[in-house]
């Protein structure tokens, strides 16, 4: 069933996704099933190996993978790769020595499988030496033998028959097989394109088909025109642009096509041209090889095809006037959403730049966009991207830099990715401060994590929440004086961030300061149970779900409602050349400490109900007590907190209620919510 453009009406091709599996691949092949149920795809091409089929385990994995597939889906078998022992040269690119072979094995393989598939293609891009070595085949003679008396043979069995999509598009090259015989029993063309990435010199897709379609009419044929393969890789990082290329593709004048592919190649396996010869190759999936989603899945995922068209705001929006702007990396967070707002409201420039890794941000990213058009700009683009990171910093008057992997579990999962992003991002952006002629003050947030565990720190438990037995810890929270100590693989790449701001300030005299933070929460949070966990609290609370508690759930932490921090930030920029080359611990301080339990019992009194707990032992680095002494930058720049605990959670909750069309059951100002206001501190 073709799909309609909601924008233009214009009928979208059948969309396929493009997948290989290697031999005993039992549990991926369930998992790309999924995945595409979830996208609503019903058409997958996948490879079967001539080569692989006579190994001692390809019959029965053939025999297991294909009916298994055809259960769910529309299956596009695209036969090709010579047995070494066959071929002209001991290689699956290389053309076997008796041409008839080829149409003896898919004779075979028809008869046994065909019931589940009514389309074969004739091999892969053909014309692409690696797939196939037309060095042994001047003329494409072997080939035209070959590939023409399997198409006839398949004709005979019933099938529909597709010529492999050659890669690059060449119309000399269908012509040759026109002259050499192929195309007479030929049902459908493929090409393959994959610009800027392969094709550099890319002239679109309308002229790459217009010319293929030229040679068709020409020769009087009335085949189908298929778009076999297309995909971006996304080595540089560059999601966007992945997305952007999926969507042109849609448009292409084509019966089908298909997306290369579901997942990234594992690193750890050779592609055919070799082991990582070429790190593109590496990197076209909608998902990361470790089950990751990129940017155009979730959309997918989420939208559907007929609305990817519509997501207007998930762009880059750059200005054509000079003028400068605040640049807030990971702009379209939590705390970067609560930023911008701020600014453009006063009507100031922001450029919001932001890689919309984290699920909930691109609802922040609309809302910005729908509210603040005029002098909001926008970038969808990635930290670990220095040529990127430089571009957008050409205009930057001040930066924020909040764009970082944020969780420590992740970190345990996947450390080299967390190091990408949080220690190489930090060296990207301040390298891109220091190219300026004029460089902008930059406040970077970094974490409380940098302490470590406080291991050494005794605790005393009393009723529902530790305290410190140290009088002076317990009396102002952990100063920055507190020697660095880093856990976790989050730890130390935020530490090394840290002290490389620190360093570059000092080193080469960059305006430039530190926050250490400790739990931020409020409007526009989608906490998950690995960060952001006061939002994660209260939206469990709303949707009636247990709550996962690890450890004992007396942890203290200093909590701070993230229009505080606001404040904090536009200080620090106003004070930029005093606090300049320092670190700063920046939470609610001791006037706002909450235990895991006390804010529970909190959101289950606003929600009328308790809230359903379970618990699970301590996780690594998680410490007992944490609170900020925040009184260094209130000295240095007369900051401090407005909102206490009950107001602010209940901020908090009555935005979540009112984002999911709930009625909030209190109001702001209630009697039994409200408490004293926070104590002012006295600044000298």
């Amino acid at each position: 069933m073709k799909i309609k453009n909601a924008k233009n009406e214009k009928s979208l091709p059948k969309v396929g996704i493009v997948e290989w599996f290697r031999v005993g691949e039992h549990e991926r092949v369930k998992q790309v099933l999924a995945d595409l149920k979830e996208l609503g795809v019903t058409e997958l091409r996948t490879g079967v190996s001539w080569a692989d089929y006579y190994t001692p385990e390809g019959k029965g994995w053939y025999n297991w993978l294909i009916p298994t597939l055809a259960k769910e889906l529309n299956v596009l078998p695209c036969f090709l790769y010579t047995p070494p022992s066959l071929g002209e040269k001991p290689r699956t690119s290389s053309p076997p020595r008796d041409k008839k072979a080829y149409a003896d094995f898919l004779d075979v393989f028809i008869k046994d499988m065909g019931e589940h598939f009514e389309w074969v293609e004739l091999w892969n891009e053909p014309n692409n030496q690696i797939e196939y070595d037309f060095t042994l085949d001047y003329g494409w003679n072997k080939f035209a033998e070959m590939v023409g008396g399997a198409a006839y043979w398949c004709k005979q069995l019933g099938k529909k028959t597709l010529l492999g999509g050659m890669s690059p598009i060449d119309p000399n090259w269908l012509q040759m097989m026109f002259e050499r015989g192929v195309m007479e029993h030929i049902d459908a063309v493929g090409i393959h394109g994959f610009p800027f990435v392969f094709d550099q010199m890319w002239d679109g897709w309308d002229e790459n088909i217009k010319a293929v379609r030229e040679v068709l009419d020409q020769n009087n044929c009335t085949a189908e025109l298929w778009i076999t393969e297309a995909g971006f890789s996304t080595w540089q990082h560059d999601e966007l642009k992945q997305v952007q290329e999926f969507k042109e593709v849609l448009k292409a004048d084509a019966t089908r096509v298909y997306w290369y592919g579901a997942y990234d190649l594992n690193a750890k396996h050779p592609t055919v041209g070799g082991f990582h010869l070429d790190d593109r190759e590496y990197h076209f999936g909608l998902k990361r090889s470790d089950g990751s989603s990129k940017l155009l899945y979730r959309l997918w995922a989420k939208h559907g095809l007929e609305q990817l068209e519509n997501l207007t705001h998930i762009t880059r929006t750059i200005h054509e006037n000079t003028a400068p702007y605040t640049l807030i990396t990971g702009g379209a967070g939590f705390v970067g959403t609560n930023l911008a707002k701020r600014l453009l409201s006063e009507g100031k420039r922001v450029m919001v730049f932001d890689s919309l890794s984290r699920d909930g941000v691109e609802q922040n990213l609309q809302w910005l966009h729908e509210n603040y058009p005029e002098n909001l700009e926008i970038y969808v683009g990635d930290i670990r991207n220095l040529q990127t990171v430089r571009y957008v910093m050409q205009r930057a008057e001040a930066v924020y830099h909040f764009a970082a992997q944020v969780a420590v579990t992740t970190s345990l999962d996947l450390p080299m990715n967390d190091f990408e992003i949080n220690a190489r991002g930090v060296m990207n952006v301040l390298e891109a401060i220091r190219e300026q002629d004029n460089p902008p003050p930059l406040v970077f947030t970094s974490t409380n994590k940098v302490y470590g565990g406080l291991e050494d720190v005794e605790f005393i438990s009393n009723g529902s929440r530790y305290y410190p037995s140290d009088k002076e810890i317990k009396e102002n929270g952990i100063s920055e004086k507190r020697p660095l100590d880093f856990h976790s693989p989050y730890g130390c790449s935020k530490g090394a961030a840290d002290q490389y701001v620190v360093d570059y300030a000092r080193t080469y005299n960059l305006p430039m300061a530190v926050f250490r933070m400790s739990c931020i929460y409020g409007p526009h949070q989608y906490g998950n149970e690995d960060q952001g966990w006061v939002a994660h609290f209260a939206i469990r609370a709303i949707e009636g779900q247990p709550i996962n508690i690890y450890g004992d759930g007396k942890q203290v932490r200093d909590i701070l409602f993230v229009e505080d921090l606001v404040d904090a930030f536009l200080l620090a920029h106003k004070h930029i050349e005093h606090i300049s080359g320092q670190a700063f611990n920046i939470g609610g301080g001791t006037e706002n400490t909450v235990s895991l339990l006390e804010l529970l019992k909190t959101i289950g009194r606003y929600r009328g109900k308790e809230v359903q707990l379970r618990f699970g032992d301590w996780r690594p680095g998680d410490q007992h007590y944490y609170v900020s002494d925040t009184r260094k930058f209130q000295e240095a720049t007369g900051w401090y907190s407005k909102h206490n605990v009950q107001e602010g959670v209940a901020k908090l909750y009555q935005w979540l209620c009112e984002n999911r069309g709930i009625k909030v059951p209190f109001t702001i100002s209630s009697k039994n919510i409200q408490e004293e206001p926070a104590k002012k501190v006295a600044v000298a």
